[in-house]
């Protein structure tokens, strides 16, 4: 079954929720995106037996393993070490520039609201309804539809357009 756009919009608009107040809302995307990303890799290819899948996720360095990072004290330090670097050394076309810090207590606060504000977000994830192992839309840009969306509500909060909000940084 396809994931309903609805479910996926109100998962993505719940973790800006979890984001607010530590950061200015253009960074909400990096971090919602990267949770949108590892629970997608992790969902279509953690167990794959493809001879080459587009993504290697080293073991220890998936979304359930990410769910057993929750409640401890160091989470956002882990999140950085034994998930994204571990994805990092697997994948060629990955570089840590392409993620953001889960460990910035400048963006996520620190010690317990750090660890509150990173385990609301992986629940979020956590959802049944963001199975994404058993969505049928082979072809579907789901992660190029929630950076739009993202864009798009952000823009429109802010008054801009979606091009006045976001310009990367290698246009600049």
């Amino acid at each position: 079954m396809a994931i309903k756009k609805s479910d996926l919009y109100s998962s993505l608009w719940a973790s800006c929720d979890q984001l607010r107040g530590g950061m200015d809302a253009s960074q909400y995307k990096d971090y919602v995106l990267f949770m949108l990303f590892i629970k997608y890799i992790s969902d279509k290819y953690a167990d794959s037996d493809d001879f080459a899948p587009p993504v290697v996720i080293p073991q220890g360095a998936s979304f359930k393993d990410m769910v057993a990072l929750k409640g401890k004290p160091d989470i956002g330090d882990k999140i950085n070490t034994q998930i994204i670097q571990p994805l990092i050394d697997k994948n060629a076309r990955l570089a840590r520039s392409d993620f953001p810090n889960f460990n910035d207590p400048e963006k996520l606060g620190t010690g317990a609201e750090m660890v509150e504000r990173l385990a609301n977000l992986i629940s979020i994830f956590q959802k049944p309804e963001l199975d994404f192992s058993k969505n049928r839309a082979e072809h579907d840009d789901i992660l190029g539809d929630a950076y739009e969306y993202l864009m798009r509500h952000f823009a429109t909060e802010s008054g801009k357009s979606k091009g006045q909000f976001y310009t990367p940084s290698e246009v600049r």
